[in-house]
């Protein structure tokens, strides 16, 4: 798998990173989600760079232009719910790609720092041939991903496979890089160095879907 990690370089992204990691500036939800969505803006913008392209003649009111514009049959699959700002984001970009959303979340039983990913609701185009970008904002463990890849393999073997993520632990790159196939790319905006032992990203930003939409109540 290729990395791709935005955190060594120096741009506007540091700003949003900065801001949804605040402890005090992340309470405004509308700003927590908009910073989501305009870092799956610029993400969205850096992958597509690695897309193949195609001239087009387009007509304009005083003649004729020939552009390279992107050949890709895009699906967007967000993980559910954290993963909606971050799909916004990239949908701004690719507003003509299908769209597939999964449930995909921890299952905790007796042990409070044990859990098993639970994959429950699932809507899919077919995936055959196609660009599939999974997007999820904290990649922590990396199991949620990979338990979503494999949840969508009855759906067709993508041509090209993307990850789009906020922040991720080392653990968890490390993990969907040994279990996602070789060809895909891992699109990040920051990468941490440890997980707890309720594997959370340390220092991470706390619980990205509570930020964004509120607390939840625990099953």
């Amino acid at each position: 798998m290729k990395i791709h990690d935005f955190s060594q370089g120096q741009s506007i992204l540091n700003t949003f990173m900065s801001e949804i990691r605040d402890n005090g500036i992340q309470k405004d939800r509308l700003k927590f989600r908009r910073n989501i969505e305009r870092i799956g803006e610029i993400l969205g913008y850096e992958m597509s760079k690695n897309f193949t392209y195609k001239n087009k003649v387009v007509k304009t009111p005083l003649g004729e232009k020939t552009m390279n514009l992107p050949n890709e049959e895009v699906v967007l699959c967000s993980i559910l719910r954290a993963g909606v700002p971050l799909h916004n984001g990239l949908l701004n970009y690719f507003d003509s790609a299908e769209n597939a959303f999964i449930s995909a979340y921890r299952q905790h039983k007796n042990d409070p720092e044990s859990f098993e990913i639970v994959v429950e609701y699932l809507a899919c185009p077919s995936l055959e041939g196609k660009t599939l970008v999974l997007a999820d904002p904290m990649l922590a463990t990396g199991q949620s991903m990979v338990a979503t890849f494999e949840a969508l393999k009855p759906f067709g073997t993508p041509k090209n496979i993307h990850i789009v993520a906020v922040i991720g632990a080392q653990d968890g790159v490390d993990y969907i890089n040994k279990h996602l196939p070789e060809n895909a790319n891992l699109w990040i905006a920051g990468i941490d160095a440890s997980l707890n032992k309720k594997g959370y990203i340390i220092p991470g930003l706390g619980d990205a879907g509570d930020l964004a939409f509120g607390e939840k109540l625990q099953q």
